[in-house]
């Protein structure tokens, strides 16, 4: 999981995406007009929050509405802290 949650976050667009994500759950077409690439560009960074698991997309209607999925990031910033934490805790010691 974390492999892939790290790829998703390297990437500027992908970060700016969550930022707008962290508001309020948004249909694609409007976040796609912020962005200046084509809709298929934008899908690929959406396959790759999906495929790390940092958003979730549902369908209403014909749109394609996307939201955040806090347990993905709450479980990344959990392992950080233990990871982190964990080696401050030694280096005290």
């Amino acid at each position: 999981m974390s492999q892939d949650v790290f790829k998703a976050l390297s990437d500027p667009t992908r970060r700016e995406i969550l930022r707008m994500l962290r508001k309020r759950p948004m249909p694609a077409g409007e976040l796609s007009e912020v962005f200046a690439m084509t809709k298929g560009s934008l899908s690929h960074h959406f396959n790759i929050l999906k495929n790390a698991g940092l958003v979730r997309c549902e369908r209403r209607g014909q749109f394609q509405v996307y939201s955040l999925n806090t347990s993905v990031f709450e479980e990344t910033l959990a392992m950080l802290v233990d990871l982190f934490g964990s080696e401050r805790k030694r280096k005290r010691s």
